[in-house]
Formats: structure tokens, C-alpha cells, sequence
């Protein structure tokens, strides 16, 4: 039999005395309404219930502590801390049978915060709302929590200066948006995933410090976070994690913090892990069992120190990360040496085009790879997007050099082996690349990006991104000398205007990159910017109506081939020109066919189309 003595709240006397008081029944030694003046002297069986909110809870555990009450939580109402760190049943008549049930209390680690238990979380900074969770019941106000704290995150999105000393032993001076503190994560909506290996016995507390560098890195992570799964958790990759048995955070200025929902302010919290200070009947959810690891954790690498934290202190998060100073200084270095033209680089340009360009004339795609992989191109682009990005009048000279030269010799280079070559038939690699459209563009904006992203991440191999950008500019560099030997003018001008495409689209592309990985503010970095988008737009008038008779070509083939008419089927339809419409058709049928039948046909097509056409026809004859 126990001897139960009962702590409630004053204000739930009805619900006391018909759910809990008959359930208990003779074990019931006591009952007594909760009050701040409390005193009670319990004997060795006497076991303590409370049925209390969280504030009336961590008003009585100093005097549960100092006198060592054996205790046990009842779901109440407003006890929503309380219940998640102690992973205390929702249902009061489940959580009641498991009270009458368990024999022997538990020895639990408690957190506290400047001498004040923690149940739950210590959440610094108002926008951490959104990542942490909420403790609301209904599954809608926690979705519009979320909601509201979205929109919030950005208009307090500003880097505060903190100390944090772990154990005496590690200090770091650091500036981040705020931080979250729990005991333990395997009963805590915040992060069952993110801390592994995390039980509320293993003597130690977590941190998660955020420390995002610009509000474009927290708007993705915050919509993530937002639409994120249940169960599907995971650290945020401008966090850091300290796992230790105590941590002081301290600042100059006042930290405004949330103790398990309670809004408070200083300018130290110390924590600390007071090791099986409670006895409690664990929660039914609470996890006792697990072994975690006794080492502490002091992940910190991604938080900002030195120049890098004084610079995030003086104003709010930028939109995009500006590059550190060392980063900076180390591609810039690179870039500048890029930008001049070598007698290696234009060695290679001359081998990459005359391999290109007996590829072209032997119709054969790997050969054009080869010539593509062999080409020095990055470099120089690269280096002239960052001069017009910067407004760096050296960078944009010395790279314009490189890139003028390097075409100048692949011209000569093509010219030359089409004046030796007895060949001046067109053939599909070459007149592929003389009727540029809007997909050409794209290809040369993805080509800018993959480079200038390849260039600023020391782990990402840079030939990667040369291949990319070979492909837009070798071959058409190609095609334009042979347009050129031919003196052919429909096919170098259509040629040259891919080749002017691709490299208006790859300087825009690479230099807008480098404006989001943070190599330059926009104030500086905007009239380059604006000069680019004008040359790319100018260039992309006669794209976009290359682009659209491609677009009323292939919706002529796909109407007319496979079409009957007149007893007889098109096939193999080629589309020779848009204006006027000229087709080459193969005509099948199982006779031949007269000219007023071939007439017939015609006038059939044309109605189809809504047009004239002119018809170049072959006959086919199936013979049975």
C-alpha cells in the first residue's frame, strides 16, 4: 500500500476530486492545494503526486531537491514543459495507473539555468521559434506558430556578440541569431534527430548555436523547416553543437531568453547538469535506458570569429554571404593570374580548335568532346566576370586580351584547316550550331554558373566546369572560321551570334554567382550587373525568334508526319525553311503518284497548316 500525498492546483478542486482523489483511493494519505508558503515534513513512505502547471512546478522543486521528495507528474493542463522533458503521459488515467504501478523512484539529472530548473528549453532569440517546434496540443496552432514565426524570422534576423565557456575550459567569443538548450532530446519535439545519442541521464546538456551569415541561408533553411515531415530533423548546416556538463553564455548586452516559455533577460546564464538530483517515477516516455556518450562535444567550426564576427555585428543579416576576406584574397590571386594570356593558354586554344574543328568536318561527336576537354576557356571567361562584377578595369583588360587572342588563333587555326580540307559540304555537327535559340542561352548560363561556383570551392575540380564551358564556345568558334574559309556568310554569322550568346550568357551567369556567394556587395557590383543584362538582352532578340520557328517546326513535323492523304502516308518530314514554308517529304503510297495527286497533296498540306508551302518530295512504292 502507498502512502500518497497529493499536491494540486487550488483552481482544479473539481477535477481533483472526481478523477484523481477516487482513483488513488485508501493510498491517498494526503491532499493538500498548492501554495508558495508551502511547508510539509513527509516520512520515508510518503510519495508526492503533483497535478501542477509548469510555473507552479518549478516553484515547488527547490523544496522537492532540499528535502529529497519522492515525486510523480499528472498531466495537468498547463504542465506542457514539464510533461515533454519528462516524457510524462498525456492521458491522466494512463498516467495514474502507471503511478499506482511503479514500486521504486528514479534518480534523474535535472538542468538548470542561474539556479532555476529547466524543464524543456532554453530558446535565445525569438526567431529560433520556427526551427525549435512548438508545444501547442492542436496540431494547427503548431502549423500556424510556424506560420507567423516565418514571416517574423527575417525582421529580427540580426547577429548578437556571446561568450560561451564550456567546463571552464573552451571559451569562444561569437556572434550568432540565437541558441537553443535542452537536457536531452529523445522526449523533446525539438530535435529527437539532431542530437544523437542524447539520454537525459548521461550528465550532459546540449547547445545548438545558429549563426546563419545572410538571410538568404535562413529563408531556405526556414522554409525547410516549415515544411519539413514529422521525425524528419536534422541540424542546420550554419549551426554548431556543444554537448558538455555546463556552459556559461555571457554578453555586454542583455540576453533576452525563454526559459520553458517564460520570458526573461540577463546578461549570464549559467547552466549546469545537476547529476541524479531528482527522485521521480519517470515518465512513461522518458528514456532511461540508452548509454550516451560521456565525452563532450564542441563543434563551433561554422561560427564566426575575428574580422568575420565584427563584420556581422555591425548591421542586420546581409541578403547574400559576403566571402571572407581570406577567401576573397585567394580567388581574386587566382583570377588575376587567370586573366593573362600565356603561351600555354594559347597553345592549347589552337590545338582545342583544330581539333574541334577536323571533328566538324568529320561529323563525328567524340572528336568535338576531345576538342571541348582540351580548351583553356575558363579561365579568362571567369576572370572577366569577376572584373565586371567588381568594376575591376585591370581584370576586364587583361581578360579580354586572353579571350581576343584565344579566339583570334582559333579563327586563324579554323580558317587555315578549311582552306587545306577538299571538303565544303555542310554536315548536321556543323549546321547544328548555326541557328541559335533561347536553349543555347540557357546552356551558357548553366556553363557561368558551374564555373564561377567551380572557381570560388577549392572541392570541386575545375575541369568539371571546363568541359561545361568548352561546350558552349569551341565549337561554334569553329563553325564560324569554316563559315569564314567558305566564305559562307549564312553560316559564320549564325555561328558567331552563338558564339556571342554563350559568352554574354556565361560573364552574366558566372558574375551574378559570384554576386550571391558574397564576392562583392551589390552597390558596387550592380552596374556591371545592369551592363551585362543589356548586352545578354540584345543578343537574345534574334534567339528568341530562332526559338520560336524551332517551336513552329516541330509542330509541322509532328502534324504532317505519319499523316495520310490521298491513299498515301508522309514520312521522314525536314522543315528547309519557315519563310516561306519549304518541306522535304517522303511520299509512300502503293503506285506511283501523278502531278495532279502530288497537287492534291500539296493543297491538303497547306489547308492543314493554314499557309503556302513549297514541296520537295520523294516517292516511296510498297510492293506486296
Amino acid at each position: 500500500m502507498k502512502s500518497i500525498i497529493l499536491l494540486f492546483d487550488p483552481k482544479m478542486v473539481e477535477e481533483v476530486e472526481t478523477s484523481i482523489v477516487p482513483r488513488f483511493g485508501a493510498d491517498l494519505k494526503l491532499k493538500l492545494p498548492f501554495t508558495n508558503e508551502l511547508t510539509a515534513e513527509l516520512g520515508k513512505e510518503d510519495f508526492v503526486v503533483t497535478y501542477l502547471s509548469d510555473d507552479q512546478l518549478k516553484e515547488l522543486l527547490p523544496l522537492a531537491l532540499n528535502q529529497e521528495w519522492r515525486i510523480a507528474l499528472l498531466p495537468h493542463p498547463e504542465l506542457l514543459h514539464g510533461r515533454q522533458g519528462f516524457g510524462v503521459d498525456s492521458d491522466l488515467e494512463d498516467c495514474m495507473d502507471q503511478v499506482m504501478d511503479t514500486e521504486d523512484t528514479e534518480r534523474v539529472d535535472l538542468l538548470t539555468l542561474n539556479g532555476r530548473p529547466v524543464f524543456n528549453s532554453v530558446v535565445i532569440g525569438e526567431s529560433l521559434s520556427l526551427m525549435t517546434g512548438s508545444v501547442a496540443n492542436n496540431s494547427w496552432k503548431r502549423f500556424w506558430k510556424k506560420f507567423s514565426y516565418f514571416f517574423k524570422l527575417f525582421w529580427v534576423a540580426r547577429s548578437h556578440p556571446y561568450t560561451l565557456e564550456a567546463n571552464e575550459k573552451e571559451k569562444l567569443d561569437t556572434a550568432a541569431i540565437g541558441m537553443v538548450i535542452v537536457q536531452h532530446g529523445k522526449s523533446n519535439l525539438l530535435s529527437r534527430k539532431v542530437f544523437e545519442n542524447s539520454y537525459i541521464n548521461d550528465g550532459k546538456l546540449h547547445a545548438m548555436i545558429l549563426s546563419p551569415k545572410s538571410i538568404s541561408g535562413l529563408f531556405w533553411f526556414g522554409l525547410d523547416s516549415f515544411f519539413r515531415k514529422k521525425g524528419k530533423s536534422r541540424l542546420p548546416p550554419f549551426a554548431a553543437h556543444i554537448k558538455t556538463s555546463s556552459l556559461c553564455i555571457s554578453s555586454e548586452e542583455s540576453i533576452n531568453y525563454s526559459l520553458d516559455g517564460a520570458l526573461l533577460s540577463s546578461k549570464r546564464l549559467e547552466l549546469e547538469i545537476k547529476p541524479k538530483a531528482l527522485k521521480m517515477v519517470p515518465g512513461k516516455y522518458l528514456d532511461l535506458e540508452g548509454q550516451g556518450s560521456e565525452e563532450d562535444i564542441f563543434k563551433v567550426r561554422v561560427l564566426p570569429r575575428g574580422e568575420v564576427r565584427d563584420e556581422l555585428l555591425k548591421r542586420k543579416l546581409p541578403l547574400i554571404n559576403h566571402a571572407t576576406t581570406e577567401e576573397f584574397k585567394e580567388l581574386f590571386s587566382n583570377l588575376r593570374s587567370s586573366s593573362r594570356t600565356s603561351s600555354s593558354y594559347l597553345v592549347l586554344m589552337v590545338l582545342s580548335t583544330l581539333i574541334a574543328t577536323l571533328g566538324l568536318f568529320g561529323n563525328s561527336s567524340p572528336v568535338i568532346i576531345g576538342a571541348m576537354i582540351l580548351a583553356p576557356l575558363m579561365a579568362p571567361i571567369i576572370s572577366l566576370a569577376m572584373g565586371v562584377l567588381r568594376q575591376d578595369k585591370n581584370l576586364i583588360i587583361n581578360s579580354s586580351k586572353a579571350i581576343g587572342w584565344g579566339m583570334l588563333l582559333g579563327y586563324l587555326c579554323a580558317m587555315v584547316i578549311t582552306w587545306l580540307t577538299p571538303l565544303n559540304l555542310s554536315n548536321d555537327e556543323i549546321m547544328a550550331r548555326v541557328r541559335p535559340n533561347l536553349l543555347d542561352l540557357g546552356i551558357a548560363v548553366g556553363s557561368g554558373i558551374a564555373g564561377a561556383y567551380a572557381s570560388a570551392k577549392e572541392e570541386i575540380a575545375k575541369t568539371l566546369a571546363g568541359v561545361a564551358i568548352a561546350v558552349a564556345l569551341v565549337p561554334p568558334l569553329a563553325v564560324s572560321g569554316i563559315g569564314l574559309g567558305w566564305m559562307d556568310w549564312s553560316i559564320f554569322q549564325g555561328a558567331l551570334l552563338l558564339l556571342m550568346t554563350n559568352l554574354a550568357g556565361m560573364v552574366m551567369a558566372a558574375a551574378l554567382t559570384f554576386l550571391l556567394l558574397g564576392f562583392s556587395p551589390f552597390r558596387l557590383a550592380r552596374k556591371g550587373i545592369a551592363y551585362s543584362l543589356i548586352v545578354v538582352g540584345l543578343v537574345s532578340l534574334p534567339l528568341f525568334f530562332g526559338f520560336m520557328d524551332m517551336v513552329r517546326e516541330k509542330d509541322v513535323i509532328s502534324k504532317l508526319d505519319g499523316y495520310r492523304v490521298e491513299g498515301a502516308v508522309l514520312r521522314d518530314i525536314t522543315v528547309r525553311g519557315i519563310k516561306p514554308v519549304r518541306l522535304a517529304v517522303k511520299i509512300v503510297a502503293e503506285r506511283s503518284l501523278n502531278e495532279s495527286q502530288l497537287q492534291a497533296i500539296k493543297n491538303e498540306i497547306e489547308q492543314l497548316l493554314g499557309e503556302e508551302v513549297e514541296l520537295e518530295v520523294t516517292m516511296g512504292v510498297t510492293v506486296f
